[in-house]
């Protein structure tokens, strides 16, 4: 990780989907995914702008293995717009899974992004669906208020944290990651994917620690 950096005013932390289904006992659960929201709420009070996203999936969405007789959670399968892991059936709409956790302090949001609720294609990014083609609407927003860099932590590193950081960077944005303020679902190799991505794109990975306030 590397070292200290200053807020600016600029800035807006970026707080991916803290939902119960991603914490331990969730349908999608991430290992210690419950230890980010303590130091995500100190983070929360030092930024002028945060911005939630919130995974939104319908009940039988394509993404969900229990969609596909012949597959099971993990596996890779074909779509329109690409290959697609397949998961576990998580953060359905309107469900106690799809919730913020209960701890998350989202008083300082000003927007929530929903995500994956077209029931065709899945989403991880912030910023566009797994198309690549169909945009959130979050990049003409930050830029109606001023804000060039995006400070991202949530859930989970290596597939929501990492597409929202790429795809902040080619939307024009700066990108920076706070490490400790993720963690991953790791895959087979999806955490060293995700450290090489953040090279290759210039996105800084940062403890939480080096954010001053």
């Amino acid at each position: 990780m590397t070292g200290e950096f200053e807020i600016r005013p600029g800035d807006v932390l970026l707080v991916v989907d803290v939902q119960n289904d991603f914490c331990p006992g969730g349908g999608l659960a991430v290992a210690e995914g419950d230890r980010v929201v303590p130091l995500i709420n100190r983070l929360a009070g030092r930024f002028d702008h945060v911005v939630l996203t919130q995974d939104w999936h319908p009940a039988g969405h394509l993404s969900f293995a229990s969609s596909h007789p012949d597959a099971g959670p993990y596996d890779t399968i074909a779509m329109p717009y690409g290959d697609q892991t397949l998961w576990p059936d998580h953060c359905i709409q309107g469900t106690s899974g799809a919730a913020f956790h209960p701890d998350l302090d989202t008083t300082k949001a000003t927007l929530t992004i929903r995500k994956g609720f077209r029931r065709e294609i899945d989403s991880y990014s912030a910023f566009r669906e797994n198309d690549g083609k169909t945009l959130t609407g979050l990049a003409g927003y930050l830029r109606e208020r001023a804000v060039s860099r995006v400070v991202i932590c949530g859930l989970a590193l290596d597939f929501c944290v990492r597409w929202t950081a790429e795809d902040a960077v080619a939307a024009g944005f700066a990108a920076v990651v706070v490490g400790d303020g993720c963690r991953p679902v790791a895959l087979p190799g999806t955490v060293e994917a995700a450290n090489a991505s953040f090279r290759e794109n210039s996105i800084p990975v940062v403890a939480a620690a080096a954010i001053p306030g």
